[in-house]
C-alpha cells in the first residue's frame, strides 16, 4: 500500500500513478439535514466524526484589514454569526494573521474548528515543529484541530514533504503529542500536483483546493482531484471561490449569489471565503443561512455560460503565476523576491 519501514518507523512511498478521475462526482449536496442554531449547515470533515460549517473565513484577509480592532472584531463578528471554521497559516502576513485570530478567539476557543498551515516548503520537521510552536502561541492555544501543509505548488514538493525527517514525519508528532487532532494539506498550482501528493496513500483528514465555476473548464480541480478526495475518504475545503481577487465578480462573469452557492453545491466540507469588512461577512452569512444546492443541470449551464471566460485561465491567476505563491516558498525554492519578478 505504499508503505515501507525505517527503522520501527512507517514511511510512506508513492504508490501507482493516479490517473485523472473521470467527470462522475455527484456533483450537488442533498438538502442540508444539519444546521447550527445561527442556520449555517454543518458538514461531515470526511471519516473524522466532525461536522464543520460550511462556511469558513479565511485567514489571509484578516491580515490585510489595517485596524487591528477592526480585524478583531470582524472576527468575532463572524463567530457570533454561526461561521465555525477558521483558516489560517504561520506565514501570513509574517504570522499577524494568526495573532489577530488569537486575539479574537481566545475567549471563544470552543467555538471555532481552527486550523492553520505550517509552511516548511521542503524543511525537515524540526522547522515544521518550531513553526506549530509559534502558531499555538499566537493563536492563544494548546491545540490545533486541523493543521495543514501549506502552498504544496511546486513540482517537486511531494518529494519533499514526504522525504525521511521531513514535514509528513512532523504532522505525525503533533498528532501524537497532542498538539494537533487532523492533518491535510493546501494547494492551488496544478491538479496533477495534488494527485501526486495523494498517490502516496498517507491517511489525510483534509485537503484544500480551489473550487469554483470557472474552474471546471481549465486545469480543473473539480474534476480530476475532488473524486480522488472522495475515493479515499478525505475531507475537500473549497477555496479561491471567486478566483482569490475576485476579479470574475467585478467583471461580471458572474455573481457573488453563484459563485458562493456553486462551490458550496460541490460535495465539500467547507467554502472558505475572505471577507475584508461587516457587510462582505453579512452578504456571505444570508447566502449560506439561504442555501439550497444547485442542481446538477443548473451547475453545468453556469458552467458553459462561464466556460468562454474561464478556458485560458485569465481569472484564475494562481495557476498560471507565480503572484500567489508565498515569499517563504519562493525562497526555498530559489525564486527571486516578489518585488524582483515581472508580473
Amino acid at each position: 500500500m505504499g508503505k515501507g519501514r525505517r527503522g520501527d518507523r512507517e514511511i510512506f512511498s508513492p504508490c501507482r500513478p493516479i490517473a485523472p478521475s473521470p467527470y462522475l462526482i455527484k456533483q450537488n449536496m442533498t438538502t442540508e439535514l444539519l444546521r447550527n442554531s445561527s442556520g449555517i449547515p454543518l458538514r461531515p470533515l470526511g471519516k473524522t466524526g466532525e461536522h464543520i460549517t460550511a462556511l469558513g473565513i479565511g485567514g489571509y484577509h484578516l491580515g490585510i484589514i489595517t485596524e487591528e480592532t477592526d480585524a478583531i472584531r470582524l472576527c468575532q463578528q463572524a463567530i457570533d454569526e454561526g461561521i465555525g471554521f477558521m483558516d489560517n497559516a504561520w506565514e501570513y502576513h509574517d504570522g499577524r494573521s494568526e495573532i489577530l485570530m488569537g486575539k479574537a478567539i481566545h475567549d471563544r476557543r470552543d467555538k471555532v474548528f481552527l486550523m492553520t498551515k505550517v509552511c516548511t516548503h521542503g524543511r525537515d520537521k524540526h522547522e515544521a515543529m518550531r513553526q506549530l510552536e509559534d502558531s499555538l502561541r499566537r493563536l492563544q492555544t494548546d491545540y490545533l484541530d486541523l493543521w495543514q501543509i501549506h502552498e504544496v505548488v511546486y513540482e517537486n514538493d511531494p518529494e519533499w514533504h514526504f522525504a525521511p525527517d521531513g514535514v509528513i514525519e512532523a504532522l505525525e508528532l503533533a498528532k501524537e503529542q497532542g498538539k494537533v487532532r487532523y492533518v491535510g494539506f493546501t494547494g492551488h498550482k496544478s491538479p496533477e500536483i495534488h494527485l501526486r501528493m495523494l498517490s502516496y496513500q498517507y491517511p489525510f483528514d483534509a485537503c484544500q483546493l480551489p473550487l469554483n465555476a470557472l474552474d471546471g473548464t481549465f486545469r480543473s480541480f473539480e474534476r480530476m482531484v475532488l473524486p480522488e478526495l472522495q475515493r479515499q475518504g478525505i475531507a475537500a475545503l473549497g477555496m479561491k471561490t471567486m478566483g482569490g481577487s475576485g476579479r470574475m465578480i467585478k467583471e461580471n462573469i458572474l455573481s457573488v449569489e453563484e459563485a458562493l452557492r456553486y462551490a458550496m453545491s460541490l460535495p465539500v466540507a467547507t467554502t472558505i471565503s475572505g471577507i475584508l469588512s461587516p457587510r462582505m461577512l453579512q452578504h456571505n452569512v444570508s447566502i449560506a443561512r439561504e442555501f439550497t444546492p444547485m442542481t446538477p443541470d443548473e451547475m453545468e449551464a453556469l458552467r458553459q455560460r462561464v466556460a468562454k471566460a474561464g478556458g485560458d485561465g485569465r481569472y484564475e491567476i494562481y495557476k498560471v503565476s507565480a503572484k500567489h505563491e508565498g515569499p517563504v516558498g519562493r525562497s526555498q525554492h530559489g525564486f527571486p523576491p516578489f518585488a524582483e519578478m515581472a508580473m
